[in-house]
């Protein structure tokens, strides 16, 4: 009896240890995001993303800044700073890949 308490206690540390989520809150700079029409662009690079929580994505025009809410057991911050990059936008320290360029 002993011993199923201990399996018990020691199956209930690691289900408890396990993580299904763990959301954090990141602000990409994007210098050369200055109107609507930019952070319409950099919405649809991040449309596809999963992790990416978009009904929180806040895009500040003035600041040039994005603050992103995402799930970092789904994807990575490095992913989300890509992606605004291959919209043709510096992202971070992430420069902006230009289509034109990779020909």
């Amino acid at each position: 009896m002993k011993l199923f308490f201990s399996l018990l206690a020691l199956v209930g540390v690691l289900v408890a240890g396990c993580r299904v989520s763990d959301v954090r809150e990141m602000t990409v700079n994007v210098p050369a995001m200055a109107s609507e029409a930019d952070v319409q662009r950099v919405r649809a690079a991040l449309a596809p993303l999963n992790g990416v929580d978009k009904e929180k994505t806040v895009y500040n025009v003035q600041g040039r800044s994005i603050t992103v809410r995402y799930d970092s057991m789904v994807i990575a911050h490095k992913n989300i700073e890509i992606a605004i990059a291959e919209a043709g936008y510096d992202a971070n320290k992430i420069p902006a890949i230009r289509k034109d360029a990779a020909k």
